[in-house]
C-alpha cells in the first residue's frame, strides 16, 4: 500500500487518479473535512491528520511501503510557515516512517533547492531534502521546476490577468528563464520510480524540454488563449512594492511579492533530464498548454 501525504493538492490530486487507474491500494493523509470527502468519493483509505502535528501521524503508515511526501507551500501565511511545514512537517514524517520500517520514501522538492539560498522557500526545500538523506531509508526526491496542468495555480493566475487587465504585465525584464513541465509528464516520472523504487534511488531534476524565459511563457499562453493584448514591462521594485501591499485585494495579480523574487533568477536544469534518467521526452509547452487551455 503506498501512502500520500499532500494527495488534494494539484500535484496530488493527478498522481492519485493515474494511481487509482493503475489498481494500486491507497492511504492518504486528510488534513480537511473538503479532502476526507474526496478521498473518500474515490474510494482511498483515510488517515485524518497534518504533518506538522506529530500526534496525528502515529500508526498511520503501519502497513506502508511507500511514502510519498508532497506537501509544501509557496508562500507563509499565519502558522504555516516553510519552518513548519518544510522542515517540522518533513521530520515528524520521516521519523514516523522510521519507526515502522518504511522501505521507501519519496520527496517533491523544488529545482534551485540550496540551504545558502536567500529565498526561504528553496532554503527549507533544500534543509528538507537532508532530513530525508539522512533519514536511513532509500529515497528519491524530485526538485521540479514549474508543474504546468489542469487546476494549476500559477497557469489560472496568468490567464486571470491576460483575460482581465487591459494589458499584460510583465515583472522587471522577463528574461529569466524557467523550464515548465507537463503535470502528465511529471506522473509519468513518479509511475517509474512507484513500480520500480531501486532504480530511481537519489536526486533527479525534473524539467521540460524546453528553456523559456517568463516573456515567452507569457506571450505562448496568450498566444494559445487567442488574447492580443500589449504587454508593458514594469520594474521591479514597482512590482514589489504593489504586491507587498496589495496582493490580497487585487484579483489578477499574477504572482505574490515572494514569487517576484523567485522571478528574478534563472530555474532551469538539463533540457533533457527527463528524456535522460527516465526514457521519454517530455512535451513542450505550447503542446502541454494545447491540452488544457480552453
Amino acid at each position: 500500500m503506498i501512502f500520500i501525504a499532500g494527495a488534494s493538492g494539484f500535484v496530488g490530486g493527478h498522481l492519485i487518479d493515474a494511481l487509482l487507474k493503475g489498481g494500486y491500494k491507497l492511504r492518504c493523509l486528510a488534513r480537511s473535512e473538503k479532502a476526507k470527502q474526496l478521498f473518500k468519493e474515490k474510494g482511498i483509505e483515510i488517515v485524518h491528520g497534518d504533518i506538522t502535528e506529530p500526534e496525528t501521524l502515529e500508526g498511520a503508515l503501519n502497513g506502508i511501503g511507500l511514502v510519498i511526501h508532497l506537501v509544501g507551500i509557496i508562500q507563509e501565511k499565519g502558522s504555516a510557515t516553510f519552518q513548519k511545514v518544510h522542515i517540522e512537517g518533513t521530520k515528524n514524517l520521516v521519523e514516523e516512517a522510521r519507526r515502522v520500517g518504511v522501505k521507501h520514501f519519496f520527496y517533491q522538492s523544488a529545482l534551485g533547492a540550496d540551504r545558502d539560498s536567500w529565498s526561504g522557500y528553496l532554503r527549507t526545500k533544500a534543509e528538507a531534502e537532508n532530513i530525508v538523506k539522512r533519514s536511513g531509508i532509500p529515497y528519491t526526491i524530485f526538485r521540479p521546476s514549474l508543474i504546468i496542468g489542469p487546476w494549476d495555480g500559477f497557469t489560472k493566475k496568468l490567464k486571470d490577468m491576460i483575460k482581465m487587465s487591459p494589458i499584460i504585465p510583465i515583472p522587471g525584464t522577463g528574461r529569466s528563464r524557467f523550464q515548465p513541465v507537463y503535470i502528465h509528464d511529471w506522473v509519468k516520472c513518479m509511475l517509474k520510480v512507484i513500480e520500480s523504487p531501486d532504480i530511481f534511488k537519489g536526486t533527479f531534476d525534473i524539467g521540460g524540454p524546453q528553456h523559456l524565459t517568463y516573456n515567452e511563457i507569457v506571450t505562448t499562453l496568450s498566444e494559445v488563449m487567442k488574447a492580443k493584448k500589449p504587454i508593458v514591462h514594469i520594474p521591479m521594485a514597482v512590482m514589489k512594492f504593489g504586491a507587498t501591499i496589495a496582493e490580497k485585494t487585487i484579483p489578477f495579480l499574477p504572482v505574490t511579492s515572494d514569487q517576484l523574487k523567485l522571478l528574478e533568477t534563472d530555474n532551469i536544469c538539463n533540457v533533457d533530464t527527463v528524456e535522460k534518467n527516465f526514457g521519454f521526452k517530455p512535451m513542450k509547452y505550447k503542446d502541454a498548454l494545447k491540452g488544457f487551455i480552453k
